[in-house]
């Protein structure tokens, strides 16, 4: 069988873009010149909020690593590379230096095949001294291979002391985590490995439901494309939310997602695979502004609460009162997104009581408010 192979090259590389589980200073900035940008380049880029008012070009561009091996997942690696030379792209149309280095790593550095089977050229591992700003973990289905790699895993935990930040993408969290970067650390993956990372590496703090997760200098994000998510935010981190979401529209993500989006619906994430409380959920559904106890639905289930209590967790992997929660804030979610109901109706509508219980709510499990969401994800 032929393979396709594709040579990345940095600062521009060439971009194409899923194994998934189941087998210093914070605030420097790069200042960028954004004087004398003509019309046909806003249209071109989506650069018309973008700053006119002039700024100083960085000294030197970030030096971004993303560290790839033997079946890696190829979006863990072309997502963020987009990003960053996407980056690169508006900003000198803009009159500004390319702000981001992008580079691809590798034992070697030689050809790396991906699980999807397109060879990338990689660089070799840089020695430990050499500048860096951001060091990047692809994952994917050979990174157990390369977690059992000794000499990999030494080199990530050098490395990382000499980079500004870390992060990983979808299952490189398991590297992260071999390496000792997020011991008492928050961090995210893919949702069909949060249980496997959270019972290897019992000295990280698994979060199951963000997109991506910040840890101070350590960011981590859950499966494939939540690695373009997490580009988008370092990218704000460094350049501000105008330059993001200019990158965002032109590589048409229409949504600049936030950490604490979920990696994917209350409904589906319910779901087993014989969909044992499938009925139960629609009723849910159904009733989700009337005040639902734990009597009322084991009634519905056919059960006694005792049998229904056991038997819902170990379909679901949640107490039914999480469940209803999910399935209320999921509801809030698409009326705020698509309706211009008053935040207040939505909250009782949704079966949350009071809007100031929905906040609370919205800030625990998304960590924004109602009205932030709105404004993010309203059509």
């Amino acid at each position: 069988m032929s393979h396709s192979r594709i040579a990345v090259f940095p600062p521009r590389p060439a971009h194409l873009g899923v194994g998934h589980c189941r087998q210093h200073a914070a605030g420097s900035r790069h200042r960028y010149l954004l004087s004398g940008v003509d019309n046909a380049s806003l249209a071109r880029h989506h650069l018309a909020q973008m700053s006119k008012s002039p700024r100083s070009p960085p000294n030197a561009p970030y030096v971004v690593e993303i560290l790839a091996f033997p079946s890696v997942q190829l979006l863990d690696v072309t997502g963020p590379l987009q990003v960053f030379s996407t980056t690169n792209d508006i900003v000198a149309e803009s009159g500004g230096d390319p702000p981001y280095l992008p580079r691809v790593v590798a034992q070697g550095g030689l050809s790396v095949m991906a699980s999807a089977g397109l060879g990338l050229a990689t660089d070799r591992l840089p020695p430990i001294d050499a500048t860096l700003d951001t060091l990047m973990i692809a994952g994917g289905h050979g990174v157990e291979a390369a977690a059992a790699d000794p000499v990999l895993v030494d080199w990530i935990r050098m490395r990382a002391t000499k980079a500004r930040r870390v992060a990983s993408v979808c299952t490189g969290a398991f590297l992260l985590a071999a390496s000792g970067v997020l011991d008492g650390r928050r961090a995210a993956t893919h949702w069909s490995c949060c249980a496997e990372l959270a019972r290897k590496f019992p000295a990280v703090r698994v979060e199951p439901d963000p997109i991506f997760v910040r840890d101070g200098p350590v960011w981590t994000s859950a499966g494939v494309t939540a690695g373009i998510d997490l580009s988008l935010a370092l990218v704000e981190q460094d350049l501000g939310r105008t330059v993001a979401l200019a990158v965002a529209r032109y590589l048409v993500v229409f949504l600049k997602r936030p950490g604490g989006q979920a990696q994917f619906s209350a409904a589906l994430s319910l779901q087993a695979s014989e969909d044992k409380f499938g009925a139960l959920h629609e009723w849910i559904n159904k009733h989700l502004a009337d005040d639902i106890s734990l009597p009322m639905l084991a009634s519905q289930a056919g059960m006694s609460e005792r049998s229904f209590s056991r038997h819902y967790a170990e379909t679901t992997g949640m107490t039914p009162g999480r469940a209803i929660e999910r399935l209320r804030v999921e509801a809030a979610r698409r009326l705020l997104s698509e309706s211009r109901l008053p935040v207040k109706r939505i909250s009782q509508r949704c079966g949350f009581g009071s809007e100031e219980t929905m906040r609370r709510t919205f800030l625990r499990l998304l960590e924004t408010t109602p009205q932030d969401y709105r404004a993010r994800f309203s059509s």
